[in-house]
């Protein structure tokens, strides 16, 4: 089976009971056993993206909400005032 464009084949050692589920999942699914697992690394990877960029979305609503919180201590502060 030829490479496609810029890949590179590697080795990969599964566990004996990975390897046959992994074969009997690419059978069922249509597909070859290098297929399915570029397909699960990729659907990995995005899955670990998505995850830290939810932490740094929520990191980012606790942060503003801190800001917001002094923005409006100051303001009534600065209300108290007049």
């Amino acid at each position: 089976m030829p490479l496609m464009d810029n890949s590179k084949k590697i080795l990969v050692e599964f566990p004996n009971d990975l390897l046959q589920a992994t074969e009997q999942a690419a059978t069922a699914m249509g597909t070859d056993r290098s297929k399915l697992i570029r397909y699960a690394v990729r659907a990995f990877l995005k899955k670990r993206a998505r995850i830290r960029f939810e932490r740094e979305l929520a990191e980012a609503y606790r942060t503003n909400d801190e800001f917001n919180r002094k923005l409006t201590q100051e303001s009534d502060a600065a209300n108290e005032v007049f």
